[in-house]
C-alpha cells in the first residue's frame, strides 16, 4: 500500500521468499510490477484486500497474524535488531518519500525501525527496509536455512501453478474453491428441477 515506484513490490517479493515469507499483502490494486523479482514472484503467495482496515481484520481473524508492525521511526518504534516479536506478524512499509500515512500507522499495533551508523542518507529504499526487517523476523523465528549448491541457494525446480496473470493478484484459492463448489451445487439443483418438470409433463 502506498508505494510509488511499483518495481519495489518485485523486489520485496524476492526478498519475501529468500527470508521465508508466507505472503506478501496488497493493498488497493491487485497489480504489481514484477521487475526485480528475478522469477522469485512465482515462489511466493500474494493476496489482496480493498482497504487497510479490511487487511487488519483479516490479517488476524483468518491468516492468524497476532500483531502489525510499522516499519517507521516514530515515538515509541523499537530498534528491530532487538527482535520484539511475539508471533505471526505481518510487517507495513510507507511511501518511498513520506513515509507510513496517517491511515496507515492507525492499523499498527507497533513500530520497529532499523539503526542506521552513517550521514549520507535520510532513510533507506523501501525494498531494502523491507528486506532487512524480514531477515530479522526470520533470525527470530529460527526458520531453517536454505541448502546451499556452490555458491548459491537451491531454488524449487518446479514453481508453485501460477493460476492467475503475472503482476496481478488472483483470488484466494479458500475463495474459488467456495464459488466453484456453490455452481457445481447450483447445476445439480437446476439438473434435478428440470428432471422433475419433465417427470411430471408424462
Amino acid at each position: 500500500h502506498n508505494i510509488a515506484k511499483k518495481h519495489n513490490v518485485g523486489t520485496i517479493a524476492r526478498c519475501a521468499t529468500a527470508f521465508g515469507v508466507r505472503e506478501v499483502v496488497l493493498i488497493g490494486s491487485k497489480s504489481y510490477n514484477a521487475f526485480g523479482s528475478k522469477g522469485a514472484d512465482g515462489h511466493v503467495r500474494f493476496c489482496h484486500y480493498e482497504t487497510l482496515s479490511l487487511a487488519a481484520e483479516k490479517l488476524k481473524s483468518d491468516k492468524g497474524v497476532t500483531q502489525i508492525l510499522g516499519v517507521e521511526i516514530v515515538d515509541g518504534a523499537v530498534p528491530v535488531d532487538t527482535h520484539p516479536f511475539s508471533g505471526p506478524t505481518a510487517f507495513i512499509c510507507g511511501n518511498e518519500g513520506d513515509g507510513l500515512s496517517d491511515a496507515q500507522k492507525a492499523i499498527c499495533d507497533g513500530f520497529v525501525y532499523i539503526k542506521q551508523h552513517g550521514p549520507g542518507t535520510a532513510s533507506l529504499n523501501v525494498a531494502v527496509a523491507a528486506s532487512l526487517v524480514m531477515h530479522h523476523f526470520s533470525l527470530w523465528a529460527n526458520y531453517p536455512t536454505r541448502k546451499r549448491v556452490g555458491e548459491k541457494y537451491l531454488v524449487e525446480a518446479q514453481k508453485p501453478t501460477r493460476t492467475h496473470k503475472r503482476g496481478m493478484v488472483g483470488e484466494d484459492p479458500e475463495t474459488v474453491r467456495r464459488r466453484r463448489a456453490a455452481k457445481r451445487e447450483e447445476i445439480a439443483r437446476n439438473e434435478e428441477e428440470a428432471e422433475g418438470q419433465g417427470n411430471g409433463d408424462h
